[in-house]
């Protein structure tokens, strides 16, 4: 029989177990935990969580404005060790500097989703740029030069001529993402499309940055993301390797559970690649496909961790 204190023991041990599981939990899908830094806040508490543990994410990066302060803290509360957040605002307004100053006071670990009808190296983004440097947060902007709709407008333009700002801010830590950002992996993009096909050619802006600029980081998100991921297999397989300590896994999925139910990539028609998909679970097995286990561990969970300050 077992004695008093072997029963202590095993019982202790049981319970930090089940404890730590339940504020921890791990994806035997993916082989380990994962963090999602690109989950745009949801209605109702439950929302997010419900699509994470269908997908299986362990840990997301809210994305939300800098006033929703309430009910970051109210998601964060129901489930401890879940959640951090990142803050936006209206830059073109001249309060943003101090709704993010106040947003990052209380508690918000990044800005963004930054999309606005501005030019990327103009003054309102110059201006978050100088900010997020100066409160050592990392920012995230959305690069988009081909509307998706009629009237739907183009975000953060010129991603071509970013090396200036990546140059001027050196202490800012960027991280790019969305349809221009990703198309330009390829030398050959020329702003005629949403998301192009094909084999990827060698030697795109995007490769570049990443590889000629500490402080800039790849956001692999939405279709976006997952689109660059599919053109070309030995190309991904290299890309991932070389960008192994610069590229951190994202969603940026409007998909209800975790498996594809509801719109993927709403409001978004040349997005219909993804209909009927989860676009974490799509982009998941891509990376789990094409790296070892260290690497994606990197991608999936130590990157977010480091760039995000977010305790382990």
């Amino acid at each position: 029989m077992m004695n008093r204190r072997a029963f202590l023991t095993v019982t202790a041990w049981a319970t930090a177990s089940v404890t730590l599981s339940a504020q921890s939990p791990t994806s035997s899908e993916w082989g380990g935990p994962v963090l999602d830094i690109h989950s745009h806040l949801r209605q109702g508490l439950d929302a997010n969580i419900t699509h994470m543990e269908g997908c299986g994410v362990t840990k997301a990066v809210l994305l939300t404005r800098g006033t929703a302060v309430e009910q970051v803290k109210a998601i964060q509360a129901k489930y401890p060790n879940r959640f951090i957040w990142s803050a936006s605002a209206d830059i073109t307004k001249p309060d943003a500097v101090e709704v993010l100053t106040k947003a990052v006071k209380d508690g918000a670990q990044g800005f963004g989703e930054l999309k606005f009808h501005v030019e990327a190296d103009g003054p309102e983004l110059q201006r978050m740029y100088s900010l997020a440097a100066e409160l050592n947060v990392p920012i995230l902007v959305h690069f988009q030069e081909v509307p998706h709709f009629e009237g739907e407008g183009v975000w953060a333009t010129g991603f071509k001529r970013f090396a200036a700002m990546l140059k001027k801010y050196p202490k800012t830590k960027f991280i790019g993402h969305a349809d221009a950002f990703w198309a330009n992996v390829s030398a050959d993009y020329a702003e005629k499309e949403s998301y192009p096909a094909g084999p990827i050619k060698r030697g795109g802006v995007t490769d570049k940055l990443l590889a000629d600029y500490p402080n800039l980081f790849g956001d692999l998100s939405a279709n976006s993301g997952n689109n660059a991921l599919s053109r070309d297999a030995e190309f991904t397989a290299d890309f991932l390797a070389r960008h192994q300590n610069k590229l951190i896994f994202g969603s940026d999925c409007s998909c209800s559970d975790g498996h594809g139910a509801g719109t993927s990539q709403s409001n978004n028609p040349p997005a219909a690649r993804m209909n009927g998909k989860c676009v974490a679970r799509e982009t998941l097995t891509i990376l789990k496909r094409h790296t070892k286990p260290a690497v994606l561990r990197k991608l999936t969970w130590d990157n977010g961790h480091k760039l995000f300050k977010i305790n382990a």
